[in-house]
This record gives C-alpha cells, sequence and structure tokens, in this order.
C-alpha cells in the first residue's frame, strides 16, 4: 500500500513542501512516530526462560540417566526397566530421560556404544602406558587386566548389558555397535599372533581370540569381589590358562 506522506528519493530532488492544511501536525506526529518505531530494532521474545547452573549441565545429568540406566539394564533386563525406573534413579522426574534420549532404545544403544567406546579408548591407553620394549606376554596381561577391569570394575555394567541385551538392539543399532567391538578386539590380534609365532598361544589366534573373550566375560556370572580374590591375581590365573609359560 502507498504511503499517504510521500518520501523522499536518494536520486531525486525532494518536491516543495505543501501548504500546511488542518491536521498535518498529527500526521507529521505520526510519521516520527512511525519512524522512531522503525529505527528501534525490535527484541525477539525468548522462547524460554534461561537455564539455571543445573540445567546447564546437561553432560553429567546424561551421564547420571546412562549410569542408572546400565545398573537396572544389568539387574532387572531391559524390558523389565521403566523409564519412571531410570528417572528415579537418577534422580530425576520421570519425563527427564526423553529430554536428552528420544526412546528407551535409544539410551540402550547409548549404554553399550558408548560404554564400548570408552572400553577402547581406555584399552588404547592401557597399552601406550607399557614400555617400548614390552613383550607380548606382557602386552596380553596388560590386555586381560584391562578387560577385566571394566568387566567387573566400578562402572562396569555396559558389556554385561550387551552381552544379555543384544537381541533388544535394532538391526541398525547392532551394525554400530558391533563396529565398535570389533575395533576393541582387532586391538587383541597382532599381540596374539606375535605368541602364535613364539609357540606360546595354545590355540590359533583367532580361535583364540573368541575363546579368550568368551571365558573373560563369563567372568560377570561368577567372579565376586568378596571371595578374596583380586582382579590381578584373577588376570594372573587367566593369563596361565591362554598361553604357554
Amino acid at each position: 500500500m502507498d504511503s499517504p506522506v510521500p518520501r523522499t528519493s536518494a536520486i531525486a530532488p525532494a518536491p516543495k513542501k505543501p501548504p500546511a492544511r488542518t491536521g498535518s501536525k498529527a500526521v507529521a506526529s505520526s510519521d516520527a512516530n512511525a519512524a522512531t518505531v522503525e529505527a528501534t530494532p525490535t527484541r525477539r521474545p525468548r522462547g524460554r526462560p534461561r537455564k539455571t547452573a543445573e540445567e546447564l549441565d546437561d553432560g553429567n545429568r546424561r551421564r547420571k540417566l546412562m549410569d542408572g540406566a546400565a545398573k537396572l539394564f544389568r539387574t532387572q533386563g531391559f524390558a523389565a526397566t521403566s523409564t519412571r525406573d531410570i528417572a528415579a534413579a537418577a534422580g530425576m522426574h520421570s519425563g527427564s530421560p526423553f529430554y536428552h534420549f528420544e526412546s528407551k532404545s535409544a539410551l540402550l544403544y547409548a549404554v553399550m556404544s558408548e560404554g564400548m567406546t570408552m572400553a577402547t579408548q581406555s584399552q588404547q591407553q592401557a597399552l601406550d602406558a607399557l614400555p617400548a620394549a614390552a613383550t607380548p606376554r606382557e602386552q596380553l596381561h596388560t590386555l586381560i587386566r584391562h578387560h577385566f577391569e571394566i568387566l567387573l570394575g566400578p562402572r562396569s555394567s555396559f558389556i554385561p548389558v550387551m552381552l544379555y541385551e543384544w537381541r533388544s538392539l535394532t538391526p541398525a543399532q547392532r551394525k554400530g555397535i558391533a563396529r565398535i567391538k570389533d575395533s576393541y578386539e582387532a586391538t587383541w590380534m597382532p599381540v596374539l599372533e606375535a605368541l602364535a609365532k613364539q609357540g606360546a598361544l595354545q590355540a590359533e589366534p583367532g580361535v583364540a581370540r573368541l575363546f579368550i573373550f568368551g571365558a573373560l566375560n563369563w567372568a560377570v556370572q561368577w567372579f565376586s569381589p568378596k571371595k578374596g580374590k583380586s582382579l590381578d591375581a584373577l588376570t594372573d590365573e587367566a593369563l596361565a590358562l591362554f598361553i604357554r609359560s
């Protein structure tokens, strides 16, 4: 719609001011007000109030949910654990898990994938901490000790959850977990192959890897620190079982 008051052009000269008419002051005042409104930038209303420091700490809250869910999935099973149970374990409201995860299935996948990713990283750190001249036997000892730590240590729920709840994943989720798991286990192969060349390995490296992980993972069913055996002692016995002295 054209403006009732002619506007000047940056190129053409401005027309002469017309003689004053009744109501011209009101029009001029209105135009001035409009110009003021146009010149003043408008602030967009915020969709939400500012978050508190606690609300900003989403990383820790997400971790609490994952840790609580992992323990519940391990002890109660995935199907028997509700989102209300998970929220209560993390000290949150019943709907809070859906702020961080779109579904209980997505939370299960996160427990497994992020747990395996952290295990892969800490496994490499354990190997990197060995002397450059470490023998294959010493490397295998380190790998076994680290695996017992993630199986039976303070934050040890995610691998048992992966072992017990594999069928609860979707096919796409299984592929994602399998890639991380394969990367974790692939680190063992050069060590097992070196031991095989020395004649110290009790089986062909690929088969030995399957036997070793099967035996180590089963420890979650029977191991109890209350019986007095340490993870170091358990590692020594496992090493003696898999390789020749």
